[in-house]
């Protein structure tokens, strides 16, 4: 595994984060090199010199694949591919193929092959190794190699033309479905969160559902919807699980999961699902809002939930339940739970059924006035 620090605030130094999703996607991380760097070598992003030091150690290590955590350009993975002598992949298809191994639903499957065929047609250009440019006479057709790259360019793009053709179709159905529950003036919540952050096992003590909870990344691709009660509103409300966030979620993912993302930025609140026990929250808080913005959902008001209490240390354990915690200048109402012994659970449905019975939209600047003090 691959790290290269080119100056950005969220480098993960350790490679942490790129080994969990390595480990999920079924594969064993067996070394690790970093790197600093103010800008990418344009030929293998890291230079020549740590390229020799990285096939050092993986025939050192006997590697398979190297991994590298930021993305790279098909150039650059091609040239590290030949001097490497064995496979190199980013990050991108990393996250790509843990998606093509999770989604379960037809949607999901679609959504998985428009994001992987998009990311295959950049790929195209020069890789064709096995078969030799032929240089032909004036209006003479070119070589193989240059007839293999335009089939297959040809035959992503029909691919990808069919594949949004069957989403939009699977995109109709869910906003007939929306608006259904709308006529019928159902108040819906979506839960949205960096991705292990504890979505589904809070969604499943909630609606005593079934839903696939597990800890690793992206457990959940398929959004998910159940009727939830809340007995203090005398009303029922729709809860939605939704795809897990993550740092640098590739823009063809985003692009492809707009119709389950569509659930967070039509929903009436969002339940932003936070992992308290995680030493770097506050930097998933940042990226999930960003993804938020870019999917037109960052009106929408919020509740936090700071899940996992029951793994955060007991002297670091907040005083109360539930207070308030600034985003972006304003202060959101935040509760402490735990989804899997039930602490606090019942204020979250208490912050719950006070929203539904409100307009929904007044949330997050109307915090009742005895929970205006945020504990740090």
């Amino acid at each position: 595994m691959v790290g290269v620090d080119l100056g950005l605030p969220h480098f993960d130094s350790e490679l942490e984060e790129l080994g969990l999703l390595a480990e999920t996607a079924g594969l064993e991380p067996v070394g690790r090199v970093t790197a600093k760097r103010k800008a990418p070598d344009a030929a293998l992003f890291v230079g020549s010199g740590k390229a020799e030091e990285i096939k050092a150690l993986a025939e050192q290590t006997g590697a398979s694949e190297i991994l590298f955590d930021q993305a790279l350009s098909p150039a650059q993975q091609r040239n590290l591919e030949r001097f490497m002598e064995r496979p190199v992949n980013d990050r991108t298809l990393l996250i790509l193929e843990i998606f093509a191994q999770r989604a379960r639903s037809h949607e999901g499957k679609l959504q998985v092959e428009l994001a992987r065929l998009q990311y295959l047609s950049t790929r195209l250009v020069r890789r064709w190794t096995h078969l030799e440019r032929q240089r032909g006479g004036i209006g003479a057709r070119g070589g193989p190699g240059e007839t293999q790259i335009e089939l297959d360019r040809r035959m992503i793009g029909d691919a990808i033309k069919r594949t949004k053709e069957r989403l939009e179709k699977v995109k109709r159905q869910r906003n007939t479905q929306r608006r259904q529950r709308e006529r019928r003036d159902t108040y819906n919540v979506s839960l949205v969160g960096y991705t292990n952050a504890g979505k589904s096992t809070l969604f499943n003590a909630l609606v005593k559902a079934r839903a696939y909870a597990a800890n690793q990344l992206f457990a959940t691709l398929d959004t998910t919807t159940r009727e939830l009660y809340l007995a203090e509103a005398g009303r029922s409300v729709a809860l939605s699980d939704t795809v897990g966030f993550i740092r640098d979620l590739p823009h063809n993912l985003i692009d492809a999961f707009q119709a389950t993302l569509h659930e967070a930025a039509e929903a009436d609140l969002l339940l932003h699902v936070v992992d308290a026990s995680n030493p770097h929250w506050m930097e998933q808080v940042d990226e999930v809002q960003r993804v938020l913005r870019e999917i037109g959902a960052d009106g929408v008001a919020q509740l936090l939930v700071f899940n996992k209490l029951d793994a955060v240390p007991a002297g670091q354990r907040p005083r109360r339940k539930v207070d308030t915690f600034e985003i972006e200048g304003a202060q959101v109402p935040r509760v402490f739970v735990s989804s899997l012994t039930g602490a606090g659970l019942p204020e979250l449905r208490g912050l719950l059924a006070e929203a539904a019975q409100q307009d929904g939209r007044g949330v997050v600047h109307n915090a009742p006035a005895d929970l205006q003090e945020t504990e740090e």
